[in-house]
């Protein structure tokens, strides 16, 4: 690829600019990243008042498989990437026919089906060094037979939807034969993998940046709490994972990357799994095509984030190997912020939460708070951990979050 240099202008007069797919908050932060350094920048999304769209120099208003908007977007721009997994493969590949798009439909297409992704996820475990939980795949009713007859060692487990699940949605947990055959009907006979139910002493992410020209860098792991299958909160120290754990899922992740030939940021989650051993087992969960949840502690603790990696990335940039140079914990900051114990909306106490020493506030331009809609986050970063992690205690109190006593 021929790199898309920040502030120059071609022969037509149109200044660099960089698209992307989707007008929410990730795509809001891409577009933060790409002006700062000087790009124009432009949003696919149909919604008017979208994040991202908000604050783009262009907003093209039409849906993802719009044929006028997908021509449009690529007259703007000279690179183009997607702030979330779901946006049409095929409107990727109908992008990359004439300008570079990253990451590309088939990866993309590979992170939307759990199918295909646990498979290639198997597929590279020899060189990960890190396989994916025992899964049965089901999408006839042959299947599900098949694995109610032969693999009741799969259960207690977690029967979720091959397509469209995020955020806890498309799981239901499952200990019987009975309840797995029931929870197959209730989700609507769809395509879907039971996971076998593992015993997991924590959760981790790892943020790797792969170039067009195979060049990559990644964040140190982070550990994650997450309540009712949302991502609450991020600690991101050294010692918030014990070394071993922390260079193998680095390893394992970087592995993934290279092994799909990737370009963009990625993110690979994973589940340490409590096996006895002093720092437990690693087993990879899933994969994230784009800046994460789990990442945007790098926005104020790191000096390159993940969103400065994918301009860098898809624009064919180098790509610097970040340095995190503070400790830090990302606090999620959903709709239930805005509301009291008996439901009325009320504004949450910033004057006291901004009061606080090293408390970042993002919040991303949402005009409705409703409750788990994500409406923001807060990074408390600070010279060591213990302040850190005091500081953010205090701010989970005064706002009332979930996971207090996990920070």
């Amino acid at each position: 690829m021929i790199p898309v240099f920040p502030g120059t202008v071609d022969a037509a007069g149109r200044r660099a600019t960089l698209g992307v797919m989707g007008g929410g908050q990730l795509g809001r932060m891409f577009v933060h990243a790409a002006q700062r350094l000087g790009y124009f920048t432009a949003v696919l999304d149909p919604d008017a008042q979208s994040p991202a769209g908000l604050v783009s120099h262009h907003h093209v208003r039409t849906g993802y498989d719009d044929p006028a908007g997908l021509a449009q977007l690529t007259e703007l721009c000279q690179a183009i990437t997607t702030e979330f997994e779901n946006v049409p493969a095929q409107a990727l590949q109908t992008l990359a026919q004439t300008r570079p798009v990253a990451p590309g439909a088939a990866m993309v297409g590979i992170a939307q089906d759990r199918i295909e992704e646990k498979a290639h996820f198997a597929a590279c475990a020899d060189i990960s060094g890190v396989t994916c939980a025992p899964y049965a795949v089901i999408e006839t009713p042959g299947q599900l037979q098949a694995v109610l007859d032969e693999r009741a060692d799969l259960l207690p487990g977690i029967l979720k939807t091959a397509r469209l699940g995020y955020d806890g949605k498309g799981q239901v947990r499952v200990r019987t034969a009975e309840e797995l055959a029931a929870a197959w009907a209730e989700l609507g006979s769809a395509a879907c993998v039971l996971e076998k139910m593992l015993p997991l002493s924590a959760e981790c992410s790892v943020l790797v940046a792969r170039g067009w020209d195979g060049q990559v860098v990644s964040f140190a792991p982070q550990r994650n709490v997450h309540v009712a299958g949302i991502l609450a909160v991020t600690h991101a120290y050294e010692g918030a994972l014990p070394p071993v754990l922390a260079d193998r899922a680095r390893e394992a992740a970087v592995a993934v990357a290279q092994h799909l030939g990737y370009v963009g940021v990625l993110c690979v989650e994973f589940f340490v799994v409590d096996d006895g051993t002093e720092h437990g087992g690693l087993v990879v969960n899933e994969m994230a095509p784009r800046p994460h949840n789990s990442g945007h502690y790098t926005i104020d603790a790191c000096d390159a984030s993940q969103f400065d990696l994918q301009v860098h990335a898809m624009a064919g940039l180098p790509l610097p190997q970040p340095r995190q140079h503070s400790a830090a914990i990302m606090l999620n900051l959903l709709g239930d912020v805005w509301f009291d114990a008996d439901g009325q909306q009320r504004q949450p106490d910033w004057q006291t939460v901004l009061s606080l020493p090293g408390a970042h506030l993002h919040l991303y331009g949402k005009v409705q708070a409703r409750v788990g809609r994500k409406m923001g986050h807060l990074n408390i970063t600070g010279l060591d951990v213990a302040t850190v992690k005091n500081v953010a205690r205090r701010a989970a109190d005064v706002l009332g979050l979930p996971g207090l006593d996990a920070i």
